[in-house]
């Protein structure tokens, strides 16, 4: 249960950390002296038969410790709390920070739901893990080792039996602690299943009402839920059981102590004040191990946590820094000089080794059938991920030597499908550059032709256009992205199929607000609508992750090959 990752995490807050060790051993020396300190009063009184104001001193002294021994009680629970506090502030700020720069692509395997379960349930699962159970375990190894330290010289007999005795506790803890950990594990992946599957369901729930499956789901819900209070329940039965057994350990090893030094007592071979002394320490001394077993399973809870934890810190990041160049380029051409990419590891090839160059200035259009590798090409483009074989140029400077947020402050992408967020019109196109003014958002509304809706909606650009735009129709949510694209003012502009899923109406003002962005910008577009197409400067059909053809419209347009057979199948040929 000592986990090394999380060890490192706390040794990083050193001062509290050692006020908790520092707390723990004042605690450990300060059971020993209040223990003797009531014997010599106890044997003092009622064995030498002394008055109560001879020993007054030894009651001065006695008040004091315990005094003290509540205050370093609660310096080593303050300072094991700023260890937590810090220490999950900052996994917390990791755990953002590596959400933040992880690719959409590589978050593709990951649900929703379960990242958010590991951010927020599982950090919070380990302030137990910091302020009870690593304190308790610094603690039942201090007052033990104090408390041998003092027996031994005094009554070796009784010390072997400490010695001998207090790793069992340990041992039946590990033995128990074994089948709990499977059965921990267990219940955090079925709660990450919980999460993951009950945010599915939230934000798919117009679609499962449309095809009648709300109560079917309804139900799947209930059976995980129930499966994670049966195995919940199996953790609790476990728990249960070790402090059963540790409370029975400790107690019979008590009670040995208690008899062997009544029977040496008796026959005088132990005087009354050291035999007082070491019965008042034995449940002392076995006192923080029983406390550490019941510490061991919020610590087995801590520890299951911070698999999920740290599997997403420490996943390998799909964005590499190598060189950076000073000056990013501007207005240079693309280069694609044999590029290779594959999902899954290698087991579903994309690009089999592209090369094209995309101009400077101009409009090139991505065409081909689905799977062909297009939209691979704008997640290379956008830094998303990085090539397997071959290299992405810049002019003459590579991709991967480009800072990769400089990199995205010259691009602005307009998807199919903008995801836009929670907040006012205003916060949505805002985000594109969080240092414009407010005029030069206008105009940039202005610019996407999105103002005419805009003026309609109840506050205007204070309106609350609710989670991924749900109270504003496709068209008006793509005039928004447009608007982003506008503020940006990037030199290089993709765009993914922008206007496939509008009406007529829509489409033309779409239309007509890209034509004002193309002008002046390198442009990439993803397009299967032959109108669009005929637009561009420059063609390149993919098919299969290789180039087929590369040309200008209406030169390809004479050769057979597939972009004629395209351009004839959509009635614009003969």
């Amino acid at each position: 249960m000592f986990d090394r990752r999380l060890w490192s995490q706390a040794r990083g807050q050193i001062f509290p950390l050692l006020g908790a060790i520092l707390s723990g051993a004042l605690l450990g020396a300060s059971i020993v002296v209040q223990a003797w300190l009531l014997s010599q009063v106890i044997s003092g009184v009622f064995i030498e038969r002394e008055t109560l104001s001879e020993n007054e001193m030894n009651f001065v002294l006695l008040a004091i410790v315990i005094l003290l021994r509540v205050v370093f009680v609660f310096l080593r629970e303050a300072s094991a709390g700023e260890v937590s506090i810090r220490v999950r502030s900052e996994l917390y700020e990791k755990l953002y920070q590596r959400v933040l720069q992880t690719s959409p692509v590589g978050l593709t395997g990951e649900r929703t739901g379960e990242v958010i379960s590991t951010i927020i349930e599982g950090v919070e699962r380990l302030d137990a893990y910091f302020s009870t159970y690593l304190p308790q375990l610094g603690l039942a190894v201090i007052v033990p080792f104090t408390v041998l330290l003092v027996i031994f010289p005094l009554d070796w007999l009784t010390g072997l039996i400490f010695l001998l005795t207090a790793p069992l506790i340990p041992l039946f803890m590990f033995l128990i602690g074994k089948e709990a950990e499977k059965q921990t594990n267990q219940q955090w992946k079925l709660l990450g299943r919980l999460s993951g599957h009950f945010l599915d369901v939230l934000q798919g729930l117009r679609t499962l009402k449309v095809f009648g499956l709300s109560r079917h789901q309804g139900k799947v819900v209930r059976s995980v839920s129930e499966e994670y209070a049966a195995v919940t329940l199996g953790v609790l039965r476990i728990a249960f059981l070790s402090a059963l057994t540790l409370e029975l350990l400790a107690t019979i090893s008590t009670a040995v102590v208690a008899v062997q030094i009544g029977l040496r007592l008796m026959y005088a071979r132990l005087d009354f004040a050291s035999a007082l002394f070491i019965l008042i320490l034995a449940p002392e001394f076995y006192f923080p191990l029983r406390q550490l077993g019941a510490a061991f399973h919020s610590g087995m809870d801590g520890i299951a946590a911070a698999t999920s934890i740290f599997g997403l810190i420490e996943n390998e990041d799909d964005q590499q820094e190598h060189k950076i160049v000073s000056n990013l380029p501007h207005g240079e051409d693309i280069r694609f000089e044999d590029v290779k990419f594959a999902y899954q590891d290698g087991a579903r090839q994309s690009l089999r080794g592209v090369s094209f160059s995309i101009p400077a200035g101009k409009h090139t259009a991505l065409i081909g059938p689905s799977g062909a590798g297009k939209s691979t090409i704008f997640s290379l483009l956008l830094g998303f991920i990085q090539p397997d074989e071959g290299k992405i140029l810049v002019g003459d400077v590579p991709l991967d030597c480009i800072s990769h947020p400089e990199w995205l402050q010259s691009v602005s992408w307009v998807s199919q499908f903008p995801y836009l967020f929670y907040g006012t019109v205003l916060e949505n196109i805002w985000m594109a550059r969080p240092d414009a003014t407010e005029e030069e958002v206008f105009r940039a509304a202005k610019l996407a032709n999105a103002v005419e809706f805009i003026s309609g909606l109840p506050e205007g650009y204070a309106t609350i256009i609710g989670e991924r735009g749900a109270r504003l129709s496709g068209g008006q949510g793509q005039r928004l992205a447009v608007a982003r694209a506008f503020l940006r003012d990037s030199s290089l502009i993709l765009l993914d199929e922008p206007a496939s899923s509008l009406d007529p109406k829509n489409e033309e003002k779409i239309q007509e607000a890209l034509s004002k962005l193309k002008t002046g910008r390198t442009v990439v577009t993803i397009s299967h609508r032959v109108a669009s197409i005929r637009e561009s400067d420059l063609i390149i059909f993919l098919d299969e992750g290789y180039v087929k053809q590369t040309g200008m419209p209406t030169s390809l347009e004479k050769i057979p090959g597939p972009y004629r057979n395209l351009v004839m199948a959509a009635g614009g040929g003969k």
